[in-house]
């Protein structure tokens, strides 16, 4: 796991190429079976890996509270099943590959089993640890959902989030095209905590550090047009380098933005976002 998170720093996912051969020190391991959606190694007593595709045959469905509903897979309630029950008996972790795009991938780690419904056919999969540890996930208490809500949003949406965005933008800054994946973040054009604030591509930009605090900050804002501008007391400041090249140069830039329309940002966030930079500045 620790490797499928240095392995995703650059850009945020992975591809089946990388999960069919991926490297673990000295070892190379499968991470996803060319025909399931179950990854269960020979060497391992449990599943290793569950795949979740929203264009696939299964009806797996993302429940309120951070937990994914998981069919079973087709035929008896063992076979492929067996090793996904014993992770849930053994109260092991596994990897989520949640399916973003053909072929691509975000890993989500790691997950619980918390329930093994045979009735209906479905596990239920616990998206971070703090939630298999409340004692029902299903019907948690007042305190209990406001700390699932903050994990949700912090935790569990950020890493699919970042991957869409980033692929979106090609790795690369909205404002400078910086293309270091590793110095890149997804922001929120609005707010996570806010009605409109979305964890979807469109509500979102790829930008460095530097930019995403400039945004964060009302340093820095773009208008629905698409256009960067930097906080007048900025441009009148004089300071080093990076508040001349990194901010003040920035300023009347076009925006780098994706490619398809559905990518790119929703113009309405935009002028909301906007109009608190310029009532900040």
């Amino acid at each position: 796991m620790q490797h499928l998170t240095d392995a995703t720093t650059e850009k945020g996912t992975l591809t089946r190429e990388q999960l069919l051969s991926f490297p673990v020190a000295d070892s190379v391991w499968k991470l996803l079976d060319h025909s399931r959606g179950i990854r269960n190694p020979r060497e391992l007593a449990a599943t290793l890996t569950v795949m979740s595709s929203p264009t696939g045959p299964y009806r797996d469905e993302d429940l309120q509270g951070g937990l994914l509903k998981y069919e079973y897979r087709a035929g008896s309630v063992n076979g492929d099943n067996t090793k996904l029950r014993r992770a849930y008996e053994l109260g092991m972790p596994l990897i989520l590959l949640k399916k973003i795009e053909p072929s691509v991938y975000v890993p989500i780690h790691p997950v619980y089993v918390v329930a093994d419904v045979q009735d209906a056919r479905y596990f239920l999969l616990a998206l971070d640890e703090g939630i298999r540890l409340l004692s029902d996930p299903l019907n948690p208490s007042e305190d209990e959902r406001r700390y699932v809500e903050r994990i949700t949003r912090e935790r569990l949406h950020q890493p699919e989030f970042r991957g869409r965005v980033l692929r979106a933008y090609e790795t690369r800054c909205a404002v400078c095209v910086l293309r270091h994946g590793r110095l890149l973040d997804a922001a929120h054009i609005v707010a996570d905590h806010e009605v409109t604030g979305t964890p979807i591509t469109a509500n979102g930009l790829a930008l460095c550090k530097l930019h995403h605090a400039a945004y964060d900050s009302d340093l820095l804002g773009i208008s629905p047009d698409y256009q960067v501008h930097i906080n007048s007391a900025l441009l009148e400041e004089t300071d080093g380098p990076m508040l001349r090249h990194g901010l003040q140069e920035m300023d009347g830039r076009e925006l780098h933005v994706p490619h398809r329309a559905s990518e790119k940002p929703d113009r309405d966030r935009l002028g909301y976002r906007f109009q608190k930079f310029l009532a900040s500045a």
